[in-house]
């Protein structure tokens, strides 16, 4: 398998170049690769001394990383911060504004053996970390090679995963070969022990510490704020097509509360058509005039989702009917109840369920169920508990990046 995984990537690379000739979207991937070794070489050069790897895909387990970096730089402030992105989503807005802890953003180059091998050799990191799935053969095969401590953080399992079927080997041998892996729950320690994996823990979900961080310093935006001036306002976060199909008849018979709308994409025709199916006056954050009343605000930047549940008196999250379940612990950070389209697939997103069983998340499946959670958490004894199981479970779930590092440090000092 590691002959035909090899031989697969080759060919991937040469075709890569030929199909990005009319796919644009290949030929950015490509063309963001072109030139990684140099800058690094030179960030290495005058950044000498212990480095920390992350390798995340995306923004979402970014977000994860973000609190173990910030609890390894208070252990090791010594140690240089590296992360590399596979994905042009997480890379674009991360790269274009300083990150507290982070010493050199790059991208992952694709994983063709000698590639992996030059990268591994020119960065040199005293460890290395891996985000919850995101795990790349070579690249492990590298660092293993150079007796570089390679670790899995936010990791989630479920049974139907390759690792976990009969012609898995290869995949297993990724997690079998790492000096230790760091599970979100319980039952991915138990899928792990079925394949003989022991090097794990349960340490929770990171994401909880990162809401919380959040919650506790969020931006300041003080025209959003004279805005809302106490009235009631619900944010409606990471929308789809198919969430504003059940929410713009609510949004329609409460003109009574404020809405911000923030879509999953920047999408200027989607909005406008959202726009219109409302038949009401809405305005754009982008275009902002104090003086208009109007009580429909779409959010068309990124970046602000996770500071504007501070305003919400209840929030509303997307992509359950879609992707996926964008996330739901960014409001529940604030103490918000939160509502969210019931998951297709409901165990890649555990923390659906678990938030319903705490009595702070409501999943819907239609408009009939969303306009009866609404009118739940309207009665203010229900609401004022839904607020504290919130504050409850999101407490009970702090810890997650302080048990990795002190675990990562004892480890590097028993070295």
């Amino acid at each position: 398998m590691n002959v035909l995984y090899y031989l697969v990537m080759e060919m991937v690379g040469g075709l890569l170049p030929l199909v990005g000739v009319f796919v644009p979207k290949i030929r950015f991937f490509l063309d963001q690769r072109k030139n990684l070794i140099s800058p690094l070489t030179n960030f290495r050069a005058t950044h000498a001394g212990p480095l920390t790897w992350f390798h995340v895909a995306s923004l979402g387990e970014y977000e994860q990383a973000k609190p173990v970096i910030a609890a390894l730089k208070m252990s090791e402030p010594e140690t240089w911060i590296v992360v590399s992105f596979f994905s042009a989503s997480g890379y674009a807005p991360v790269s274009k504004k300083p990150q507290a802890g982070v010493d050199w953003i790059t991208y992952l180059p694709l994983d063709r053996k000698k590639m992996a091998e030059r990268f591994v050799e020119v960065l040199q990191p005293s460890r290395s970390i891996f985000v919850k799935y995101d795990l790349w053969f070579h690249h492990l095969q590298a660092l293993k090679n150079n007796a570089i401590p390679t670790y899995l953080i936010a990791a989630s399992f479920r049974p139907e995963q390759a690792y976990f079927s009969w012609y898995g080997g290869f995949f297993r041998k990724m997690l079998v070969n790492m000096d230790w892996i760091f599970t979100q729950n319980e039952v991915s320690v138990q899928l792990l022990a079925r394949i003989t994996c022991t090097q794990v823990s349960f340490t929770g979900d990171t994401r909880f510490d990162r809401v919380a961080a959040t919650a506790s310093q969020p931006l300041d935006f003080p025209k959003l704020k004279n805005w809302i001036q106490g009235r009631t306002a619900i944010v409606i976060g990471s929308a789809w097509e198919e969430d504003m199909d059940l929410l713009i008849p609510l949004i329609q018979s409460k003109p009574e509360w404020l809405w911000i709308i923030a879509p999953h994409a920047i999408d200027p025709v989607a909005i406008e058509r959202w726009s219109a199916r409302l038949a009401a006056p809405t305005q754009k954050y982008s275009n902002w005039r104090e003086e208009k009343s109007h009580r429909i605000l779409f959010i068309d930047n990124i970046g602000m989702l996770s500071s504007l549940y501070q305003f919400a008196h209840m929030a509303y999250v997307g992509g359950g009917f879609g992707k996926g379940l964008h996330n739901i612990l960014e409001p529940l950070g604030f103490g918000i109840p939160v509502i969210f389209g019931k998951p297709q697939q409901a165990s890649k997103f555990p923390e659906a369920e678990q938030s319903q069983v705490a009595g702070c998340g409501f999943a819907v499946k239609n408009t009939n169920e969303l306009r009866a959670v609404v009118t739940r958490l309207d009665q203010p004894e229900f609401y004022t508990q839904s607020v504290a199981a919130a504050h409850q479970w999101v407490k009970s779930n702090l810890g997650a990046a302080a048990r990795i590092v002190e675990q990562l440090t004892a480890s590097t000092q028993t070295k």
